[in-house]
């Protein structure tokens, strides 16, 4: 009985995952859907050297703040998208030492301006965005991840929202597009997982958190919470400044803009990075996290089915993979949820297993790095 209930709960949340998706499709509309071909991608990526300024930001002119450490496959084309974008902004661009590989493909770009960044925080990374916060000459800051690729029409879309006082911060769904297999493999966890979740929680009420594929806020509300100093101890630095904004009594909303990652690595790249980002989950937010398994269809469709009731069973696994084309491919536009659709249940088990691993220890590695973190969150030096 237990089993049926806990398995009416799973089908219920990927119905109503459905309805958040089928919501978020609704609120793109047919002409703020923006996919280009990759043909096209080429074409406006490749640039002029000079940005078009054919469009404004919704909020004036921008400073862009991207943190830079190695030198990742996807990296180019992820800073080329970010030098011909329509409106007025900045491209900033922080580095730890001018000997980063990384250097010389920004150096190709004379729209980006390297900095080199000497504070030193627990979370490396926002010691380099105070850095950079102190560089930038605008009053509206997007921060976002260095391999994050983005369209011409970005930042009128993602500042569009700030335009609304009661708004403190826009972030957005990033769809991955990986390299090797254990990366695309990892992708539909992300396409046909997170992704829903994200809305789930968006059309629940759930405001805030936020994604580091695109932070952007007013610098009047960073000051407000205490500069990026406020958060410069914690792994989670994109939740947290959510969480800290959102403490100021303003939303965290959702963009119609969806961006382009690149994902790559071998099995145990991806088995580490899972590890790491579901203990930040916990620690962040330990009764969410705990509240995970019910809405793990595939595994309670197998139980149900080992338990004989391959009816139920059956009929669950339809709602989880519709839901899953769903996002993954009408929402996102993943390509690989079309071509990998038959490894969804197998993505799904391996999540379930993650899930685990992440429930104990407080260790996490990254970039090479063993981290230690704290109760709340925080990286212990």
């Amino acid at each position: 009985m237990i089993l049926q209930i806990i398995g009416a709960i799973a089908a219920v949340y990927q119905a109503l995952a459905i309805v958040a998706c089928v919501r978020f499709r609704r609120s793109i509309g047919p002409v703020k859907r923006y996919v280009p071909s990759r043909g096209q991608r080429e074409r406006s990526w490749r640039g002029t050297g000079t940005a078009p300024f054919g469009h404004g930001s919704e909020c004036g002119a921008v400073s862009i703040l991207k943190a830079v450490r190695g030198l990742d496959p996807g990296f180019r084309a992820a800073i080329e998208s970010h030098t011909t974008l329509h409106g007025e902004y900045e491209l900033l661009c922080g580095v730890r030492s001018t000997d980063d590989p990384a250097v010389a493909v920004l150096r190709e770009f004379p729209q980006v301006r390297v900095i080199e960044c000497h504070t030193v925080t627990p979370n490396q990374k926002v010691g380099v965005l105070m850095d950079l916060a102190r560089e930038a000459k605008f009053s509206t800051l997007i921060v976002n991840d260095a391999d994050i690729r983005v369209a011409p029409d970005y930042l009128e879309r993602v500042t569009e929202r700030l335009r609304d006082p009661k708004v403190g911060l826009v972030t957005c769904l990033y769809r991955p597009e990986g390299s090797t297999f254990s990366a695309r493999f990892e992708g539909l966890g992300v396409s046909t997982e997170f992704a829903p979740s994200a809305l789930v929680a968006r059309l629940v009420g759930v405001e805030e958190f936020a994604m580091g594929s695109t932070l952007a806020f007013r610098r009047s509300d960073l000051e407000r919470i205490g500069g990026f100093e406020a958060i410069s101890a914690y792994l989670a630095d994109d939740y947290q400044l959510g969480a800290k904004l959102h403490a100021l009594g303003l939303k965290c909303v959702l963009s119609d803009v969806i961006v382009a990652t690149h994902l790559g690595g071998t099995w145990r790249d991806m088995w580490t990075h899972q590890v790491r980002w579901a203990r930040t989950i916990r620690i962040s937010k330990f009764s969410g996290y705990l509240g995970l398994p019910v809405t793990f269809a595939t595994v309670w469709a197998l139980a149900l089915a080992c338990e004989g009731e391959w009816r139920t069973a059956l009929a669950m696994m339809a709602v989880r993979m519709l839901m899953s084309l769903e996002s993954g491919w009408i929402v996102m536009r993943s390509r690989d949820v079309l071509r990998l659709w038959f490894l969804i249940p197998l993505r799904d088990l391996f999540g379930a297993a993650v899930w685990a691993a992440g429930l104990f220890g407080n260790t996490v590695l990254w970039r090479g790095q063993k981290l230690r973190l704290d109760h709340q969150g925080r990286i212990e030096t």
